[in-house]
């Protein structure tokens, strides 16, 4: 009798905390949150451009700019994440603001940060990777993966 009792409460447990879960769990519109991370997205691109178009405008060769385009949306990325701006704006555009460089050099810096007060060594050292890191090394594993396979095939006269 006290198993079934136990049982019921238990089940009763379950009900309630579903029930409070499906309350405090936010609702999201999957094709707003698109428009949301194309829009940033997009918005991040444009930026890239005219920093672009400034570069070329201003006597730089293609690779040139390209570089100088980068280090300006990383500098944009670290500073926008160290006056906690960034964050906000990841909030609003999802992958959008994720994917780029922007959203890379927000995952290092952001742990930096972050962490800072506990040193440079244990603190910023120690944590400065934890959410890039494991897209550094997945990425390289993949691209090693996929120029094994590359070679192979040449080897085997398949490419």
């Amino acid at each position: 009798m006290a198993q079934k009792v136990e049982n019921t409460t238990k089940k009763e447990q379950q009900d309630a905390y579903n029930e409070y879960v499906k309350k405090v769990t936010p609702t999201r519109s999957l094709p707003l949150q698109m428009i949301k991370a194309f829009v940033t997205g997009g918005l991040i691109c444009v930026l890239g451009q005219i920093i672009l178009n400034i570069c070329d405008q201003n006597g730089l060769d293609k690779d040139m700019a390209g570089s100088w385009c980068s280090m300006i949306l990383i500098l944009l990325s670290i500073v926008l994440t160290g006056l906690n701006i960034y964050p906000s704006i990841a909030k609003f555009g999802g992958a959008g603001a994720l994917v780029p460089i922007t959203g890379f050099a927000n995952s290092v810096a952001a742990p930096a940060i972050e962490f800072k007060k506990e040193g440079q060594v244990f603190g910023i050292g120690c944590q400065i990777f934890s959410i890039a890191g494991p897209v550094i090394l997945y990425g390289i594993f993949t691209s090693w993966v996929l120029g094994f396979f590359c070679w192979l095939g040449r080897c085997l006269g398949i490419w």
